[in-house]
């Protein structure tokens, strides 16, 4: 019922500001908007195999170019990875996009409208989630993914230039991270990240400006190009959302696509996929475009003091029951 109620809600406050519902394919030729393994099918009349989406990103920006200002989509998206108490396989995420402002003023907003849903949802502010009381009065505290892993390990990133030098790190400073299958340097300190940094971090708290390696999608900034204008925001060691202002210039896509396939052939499963079509409609022209996704399971558990993801599911994915 709670869940029900915040996706209402959710839809009602960007209804209110301008955003028009829309659908994109969940079918799609080409897999992209996401760091994720894809679930693979095939459509026997054009004999082709298609995946099932893992995110609705590059579609809704296709719309950004096609003239809309201000989408959004309540999707249902699919990741062929592990399930945990944070994640199952078939997942709702709300993703929107808006032209002509940036991350600051989306970060604004995203205050906005969590304040709305949560006074809806629970009447208060402050509500506790696993022991925990958490404060989402504005404005939330701000930290730069550089300075937040200084603070708590040391590591200074901006002196990392290579996954050579990061291992030495590590090493130097006695920092033991399980890197099985882990390719490039934006993957490594994204791991070091999940799993050092974000189980510490009780927030809510918006983690800021993540270097340029990590979002092949997103707008690096014009002050420090090697990091990105971005924002993720954390409560009780977890990701609830993700935001940043939308990569629009195509001849830096199509590179930043070329090197997500060279680690690919290095070993990267996760790696994003080269999308000619979408390059295309960036040369059409796409303007300024911040942009977020928000999931509402997660979001759900918050809101309900649910520890696990399958609370907050009718269906959630489960390993079938044993015959005796």
């Amino acid at each position: 019922i709670t869940r029900s109620k915040i996706l209402t809600r959710l839809r009602s406050f960007l209804d209110q500001n301008g955003f028009l519902e829309v659908e994109t394919p969940i079918l799609q030729p080409v897999y992209g908007g996401a760091s994720a393994k894809p679930f693979t099918t095939h459509h026997n009349t054009l004999d082709m195999d298609m995946y099932l989406r893992i995110s609705d990103e590059l579609y809704l920006k296709r719309l950004i170019v096609g003239g809309l200002e201000k989408v959004y989509e309540v999707s249902r998206d699919f990741r062929n990875e592990g399930v945990s108490r944070f994640h199952n396989p078939e997942f709702t995420q709300v993703e929107f996009y808006w032209a002509y402002v940036d991350y600051d003023v989306l970060m604004e907003f995203t205050e906005k409208l969590l304040v709305d849903i949560i006074k809806y949802i629970k009447g208060s502010l402050k509500i506790e989630f696993q022991d925990v009381l958490l404060d989402f009065t504005p404005p939330f505290e701000r930290i730069t993914f550089r300075d937040i892993i200084l603070k708590q390990t040391g590591i200074d990133i901006d002196k990392i230039t290579n996954e050579k030098e990061f291992k030495n790190i590590l090493k130097v400073k006695n920092i033991k991270l399980d890197l099985t299958g882990v390719v490039g340097l934006g993957a490594l300190f994204d791991e070091l990240y999940k799993q050092l940094i974000r189980p510490k971090i009780t927030g809510p708290t918006f983690v800021i400006d993540y270097p340029a390696e990590m979002i092949a999608l997103a707008k690096r900034k014009a002050d420090d190009p090697s990091k990105i204008a971005s924002f993720q925001l954390l409560a009780c060691g977890t990701e609830i959302l993700k935001a940043y202002n939308e990569l629009n210039d195509p001849s830096d896509q199509a590179q930043r696509w070329l090197e997500e396939q060279s680690l690919q052939a290095k070993g990267l499963e996760t790696a994003m996929q080269f999308d000619h079509d979408y390059i295309r409609a960036l040369e059409y022209g796409m303007p300024p475009t911040s942009g977020m996704g928000i999931g509402i399971d997660r979001l759900t558990m918050l809101m309900t003091n649910s520890p696990s993801i399958q609370d907050v599911l009718f269906f959630p994915q489960m390993k079938p029951e044993k015959k005796t």
